[in-house]
């Protein structure tokens, strides 16, 4: 694959972010819900200025805004920089490098422009409630789990060639 596609591929991720975060920040009341699946999933609309999962949510101080902006850039440009060293050939890897590179982008244009994250995706099962989350996050997951796969895969490739 040509790096065109990872471009292309950052840039429609990051578009369907924001647009669905849009979508819910003006159709949707803040933390009401919409349900989906009834028992499963439903649509809420969470502010999180925090971290992952709302960690350090609602603290109200300007340096946790500060903070995790300027960690989210530096851990933008460590991806970056990465997407670039990698070779073309190592394609799972560029993929997986473009997933992160989007979600991160997303969430930090929302932690610029609106002092927070947009977080609407909500799952559940009876008491059981996973944390809202939004498109970016789904595809930085997403891009860690290969990340990790790749790195198990090929550890374990390691060690059987040297065996």
């Amino acid at each position: 694959m040509r790096t065109k596609f990872y471009y292309l591929l950052i840039v429609l991720i990051v578009a369907f972010d924001q647009l669905t975060k849009f979508f819910i920040a003006n159709n949707i009341s803040r933390y009401e819900s919409v349900t989906v699946i009834p028992g499963f999933f439903k649509l809420v609309y969470v502010r999180n200025d925090g971290a992952i999962f709302g960690f350090l949510s609602n603290s109200g101080k300007p340096w946790v805004f500060i903070v995790l902006t300027i960690a989210s850039l530096i851990a933008l440009m460590l991806v970056v920089y990465y997407f670039h060293i990698v070779p073309a050939k190592d394609k799972l890897f560029k993929f997986a490098l473009a997933l992160i590179l989007a979600g991160a982008l997303g969430n930090l244009i929302d932690r610029i422009l609106r002092g927070y994250v947009v977080d609407f995706l909500h799952f559940y099962a009876g008491r059981w409630q996973w944390p809202s989350f939004n498109l970016a996050d789904s595809s930085i997951t997403i891009g860690a789990v290969l990340l990790l796969f790749i790195f198990f895969i090929r550890k374990k490739e390691t060690c059987i060639q040297s065996s």
